[in-house]
């Protein structure tokens, strides 16, 4: 006869934090196994293309551009980086590094200890700057329709803003509710309200806030 096991409830979040390592990984950060004279040439590539970026804005990084700047083939690029938002993605990877640990490991409210109402209240405020200081490469290093949601940045934060939610307002459908909490946090539509409406950021934050408050059903705190 077998005895019947007890369930084990699921972690809220999960432990050691393997969304970091995830996203290192997906984006083609330090990677350990690389020979020095690759890890060097990746090096070199960046450093070109940021070099693009500072002197021309993101729109001017193409594969061909990154290769006449560093001065090596165009296969080359593409072997390394895949494509041009693999190559605006690994731009961004040590931005997505340092803020994914904020949000995980970091203090609060924006790291674990607070509320998870206040956490998705930071959370949202703080995704707003930090799309405000690196807005234009974002934008350029949007993938393409079908790899959007998919995009294991992207479904980092996602997820994260889906456990908290989970925490506030368990009855809910917080797979979903995620989704359209997320929307408001768009690059593209950042750049749409700061730069084509004129809308001040501070305008931003107040409205996710707001937001937040409507979905988890919380009191105002002004």
């Amino acid at each position: 006869m077998s005895a019947v096991l007890p369930s084990v409830p699921a972690p809220q979040e999960p432990v050691g934090h393997p969304e970091l390592v995830q996203l290192g990984a997906a984006l083609g950060g330090d990677e350990p196994c690389l020979r020095a004279d690759a890890a060097r040439n990746r090096a070199r590539l960046l450093e070109a293309a940021a070099r693009l970026v500072a002197e021309r804005g993101a729109e001017a990084v193409t594969m061909e551009a990154v290769a006449a700047e560093a001065r090596v083939g165009k296969g080359t690029v593409f072997r390394r980086f895949g494509d041009r938002t693999g190559l605006l993605t690994a731009l961004l990877d040590h931005s997505e590094k340092k803020f994914q640990a904020s949000f995980l490991s970091g203090p609060p409210p924006l790291g674990p200890g607070a509320p998870p109402v206040e956490r998705l209240r930071a959370f949202g405020c703080a995704m707003l700057r930090r799309s405000a200081e690196d807005l234009e490469l974002q934008l350029a290093a949007e993938p393409c329709a079908p790899r959007r949601f998919t995009n294991p940045a992207r479904s980092v934060l996602r997820h994260h803003v889906a456990v908290l939610l989970r925490q506030a307002v368990p009855e809910a459908d917080c797979e979903l509710l995620s989704h359209a909490l997320m929307g408001q946090l768009d690059p593209a539509l950042i750049h749409h309200l700061t730069k084509q409406c004129g809308l001040p950021m501070v305008r931003l934050e107040d409205a996710w806030t707001d937001l937040v408050d409507r979905v988890t059903g919380t009191a105002p705190t002004r």
